[in-house]
């Protein structure tokens, strides 16, 4: 049956009904006693989303970030029919669709209502916001508001349609890489509806291991789902730059990361992020996939 974008809207808003139950048992992430591996869709740019699913179930990912951005795999002006159409592409072969990840930042956008509707009708449990950048100078303190509003009204779009709001600590000159400024402006919002993406990587680079150890405790209690990347600094005759390696060659401390995560008993997704142009590129996804493995199989066993 074809659903209209006017049924989706009206869907999102006036409560569940028998088809969005149906499409919740059918196409939600299956319950776990352990994060779900995952991977981000744009990871892969030359395999079409119909023929991923089966590419991931032999590589023997969980789980599978879909993204909405301009000339990705779902283009944002046709997110009413692709959306679903991918959702469908993944769990056909038993991988999960733990998030949805945009670019988008206002909630008058008209994709975020669509997405939000669709994200309900196909029991996805997450729905990830673009990022806010910061001004070049000034109105930093102008800034925070319009962004709180913003906020507010996308935890609205959430408590109404069973998801939950991630938001990424980013690129360095954007609202929320540092967790704090996040905090301060979500507080008063109900967790359950909206909280963190969680960026290992990118929290050690910004403030080293044991900052990234405190900002994980104070994300936790909100905490919806992680990112997995590794990093170090390095200098040259340009100054110091960040760069990406594989798990487990950077600053990250991975079992901290999932001993923390394992004692909370979080199961959400970790997402892997391979950003570091390697050789071989689907080697590297592979040993990162074992690596995150065998953290979590290591860290909930013990727990």
């Amino acid at each position: 049956m074809l659903v209209t974008r006017r049924q989706l809207l009206a869907g999102a808003a006036a409560g569940a009904s028998a088809l969005a139950q149906q499409q919740h048992t059918a196409n939600g992430p299956k319950p776990r006693l352990a994060p779900t591996i995952s991977v981000h869709i744009e990871q892969f740019p030359k395999i079409g989303y119909n023929d991923l699913g089966s590419f991931l179930h032999t590589l023997g990912v969980e789980g599978c970030v879909l993204s909405l951005q301009p000339g990705g795999h779902i283009p944002p002006e046709r997110a009413d029919w692709e959306l679903m159409r991918a959702v469908e592409a993944m769990t056909g072969y038993g991988v999960d669709v733990p998030a949805i990840a945009t670019t988008a930042t206002s909630p008058t956008d008209p994709m975020v209502q669509i997405i939000f509707a669709i994200g309900r009708l196909m029991g996805i449990p997450v729905f990830r916001p673009g990022e806010w950048k910061y001004p070049a100078a000034g109105g930093l303190q102008a800034r925070l508001p319009q962004v709180q509003r913003d906020l507010t009204h996308f935890a609205s779009f959430a408590g109404q349609t069973g998801m939950a709001v991630a938001i990424h600590n980013g690129a360095a000159d954007s609202f929320g890489a540092a967790i704090w400024d996040t905090e301060m402006l979500i507080r008063m919002l109900d967790e359950r509806v909206i909280g963190y993406d969680f960026d290992i990587g990118y929290a050690t680079a910004h403030g080293g291991t044991e900052s990234a150890a405190l900002a994980l405790r104070l994300a936790l209690p909100r905490l919806k789902m992680v990112s997995a990347r590794d990093c170090y600094w390095s200098k040259d005759s340009s100054g110091w730059k960040l760069t990406e390696c594989p798990l487990g060659e950077g600053m990250v401390d991975w079992q901290g990361l999932f001993a923390t995560l394992a004692q909370a008993r979080f199961t959400g997704p970790v997402t892997l992020y391979v950003n570091y142009q390697p050789r071989e590129e689907l080697a590297a996804i592979r040993k990162d996939l074992e690596f995150l493995k065998k953290l979590v199989a290591g860290a909930y066993s013990a727990g």
